[in-house]
């Protein structure tokens, strides 16, 4: 409740000033809170870490949500590497991208955990809209924010995008060359569905296109939560079949379960990803770098295969020994925050 009322308070001054001042709201920090709670993080603070709320906009205005990871002896007037972490698909950061960020900033890193617009602790209405241009957006965002801070060095700001964010982060660093080096993890192309062709886009176009009618009849957007809202379940429900096995592991039993994380979107916000392909540039990276992280048994090897494919020069495909999709959210054993590391120091001439 505390941190609730520490985000309304933000976002009124926010408001409050653009209208006094008669301007656009701007992409820029506007607010901390050192009054984080520790209610529902899905990990421990690493000993040597100091985590604070952060807030701050978009280019569309809206107001992202964050946490803010530093080494505890932080030096103010020193010059720090940073990285952006996004969540999974339909996740928030409290789960996978505050395990990164915990971790990197235990290791000298400057990181900043978020949740996407419109999702978590973010603004945005409708709530859970998903969108790949704003998605994409709250990546750079984000390095807006961290390249306000003047501890850290403009010059040395990462992206790391976990399952789903991992394809806005690439989408993001083929917009923004700010970002020096992208890392994904489990990465998910959102965007896929842009390949269909004939019969099948024709199918999915028109069932979304009906949909429209029924959100606009309704006077809401349609959202099927796929996990519980007010606590785990105790055990695996009956009838979850087949890949819902590896999601409901995650979102809706003790291990990464929290309450923003509902894994689910308004219906009609998969229309966007039907033209908004996610990928097309990813050559136009180089000759920043790119590490594609992927579990040896993760059903989604394919995404990152193929983004490697089509990725130029330097990239790697790091494959993680007996690891599953989910694994590379959570499992601080499985995760390889050696090469992590080793890779963003790399590629910022460390």
């Amino acid at each position: 409740m505390q941190r609730i009322i520490s985000i309304l308070i933000v976002m009124f001054l926010v408001l409050s000033s653009s209208f006094a001042e008669g301007e656009a709201m701007k992409t820029t920090a506007i607010g901390t809170d050192d009054t984080v709670t520790d209610g529902y993080y899905i990990f421990d603070l690493a000993d040597g870490v100091e985590r604070r709320a952060v807030f701050y906009q978009n280019r569309f205005g809206i107001v992202i949500s964050g946490d803010l990871y530093t080494p505890e002896d932080l030096d103010e007037d020193g010059s720090y590497p940073a990285i952006v972490v996004g969540a999974p698909y339909g996740g928030v950061k409290e789960q996978g991208p505050g395990i990164y960020a915990n971790e990197l900033a235990r290791r000298g890193f400057v990181v900043l955990a978020f949740d996407p617009s419109y999702n978590g602790e973010s603004g945005g209405e409708p709530r859970h809209i998903s969108s790949p241009e704003i998605f994409s957006e709250d990546f750079s965002a984000g390095v807006d924010f961290l390249g306000r801070l003047g501890y850290v060095d403009r010059e040395k700001i990462g992206a790391i995008g976990i399952c789903g964010s991992g394809g806005f982060a690439i989408s993001a660093a083929t917009m923004d060359s700010r970002i020096k080096a992208v890392a994904t993890a489990s990465m998910y192309d959102i965007s896929m569905n842009n390949s269909l062709s004939g019969s099948e886009r024709a199918e999915l176009l028109d069932a979304l296109s009906q949909q429209r009618w029924v959100d606009v009849d309704n006077g809401y957007p349609e959202v099927d939560r796929m996990y519980p809202a007010d606590a785990p379940y105790p055990e695996m429900p009956e009838g979850v079949t087949g890949l819902n096995v590896e999601w409901y592991t995650f979102y809706a039993l003790e291990r990464g379960w929290h309450p923003n994380a509902g894994g689910a979107f308004t219906v009609t916000s998969n229309l966007a990803f039907m033209n908004y392909p996610l990928l097309s540039h990813i050559s136009e990276i180089s000759p920043r770098p790119i590490l594609f992280i992927v579990g040896e048994n993760a059903h989604s090897v394919a995404y990152s295969e193929k983004a490697y494919s089509e990725a130029s020069e330097p990239k790697e495909l790091y494959v993680v020994p007996d690891a599953i999709h989910i694994d590379l959210y959570d499992r601080v054993d499985k995760i390889p925050f050696d090469r992590i590391e080793e890779f963003f120091r790399e590629a910022f001439g460390m």
